[in-house]
């Protein structure tokens, strides 16, 4: 049985929207953390409405925010607790997905995730293992989790790009050329955008190169 996300809403009008835009935080956060982005992104986007759903568990590591999964090396859970907690996650945010796309009357295609850290993880997570591909997907200084199982486990092949921050000492920058081998490798088209000077973050060019990427691949008003 799937949780309920908690989620506020930013962007184009209920009904009146033309494509969605789902914000996946971190580790420890909570939507309102990659809400915000709504406001540079949305005059650019007009008719785009905004997600930005909690995650579906208080997190272990900071009782004040959310976690998709546990991270065994932040809060001592078994990798077995962290593997259990992403395929839960993962038919969370799917179900969430389904049920925002209903409420707009849109279909997949009108769809992207925009992932940051555990975000960007669990959007490189679901977005191939889903029955039908979503317009794309922003993956911010994220990883892509078990590499090894992408080709015998996706189903569609959604464009994806990855943004990192070269001086990131929290997931670490090589994750990013790892991530654009297994995608290419499986046939993905792969973009990626070196946030040059960045720890673990979104800067300002990368926040430019996403709006570009969403404007390119998401149907517009």
């Amino acid at each position: 049985m799937t949780r309920q996300l908690s989620f506020k809403r930013a962007g184009a009008p209920s009904g009146k929207a033309r494509s969605i835009v789902v914000l996946v935080h971190g580790y420890g956060a909570n939507g309102d953390d990659l809400l915000g982005l709504a406001d540079p992104l949305a005059p650019h986007l007009p008719g785009t409405a905004f997600f930005a759903p909690d995650a579906p568990e208080p997190c272990a590591g900071n009782p004040f925010g959310f976690q998709w999964f546990p991270i065994p090396r932040f809060d001592g859970s078994t990798e077995a607790q962290a593997r259990q907690g992403l395929a839960d996650a993962a038919d969370d945010l799917n179900a969430f997905l389904d049920a925002r796309l209903a409420d707009e009357g849109l279909g997949p295609e009108a769809l992207a995730l925009f992932g940051f850290s555990q975000g960007a993880m669990m959007s490189l997570h679901v977005a191939p293992r889903r029955d039908r591909a979503i317009a794309g997907v922003v993956a911010c200084s994220g990883r892509l989790l078990a590499p090894e199982r992408l080709q015998a486990e996706m189903r569609v092949k959604p464009p994806v790009l990855l943004m990192h921050g070269d001086r990131d000492d929290v997931v670490p920058f090589s994750d990013m050329a790892d991530a654009g081998d297994a995608l290419v490798g499986a046939g993905f088209d792969t973009y990626g955008h070196v946030m040059k000077g960045s720890g673990h973050g979104i800067a300002p060019d990368g926040l430019g190169v996403a709006l570009q990427f969403l404007r390119e691949h998401l149907p517009q008003a």
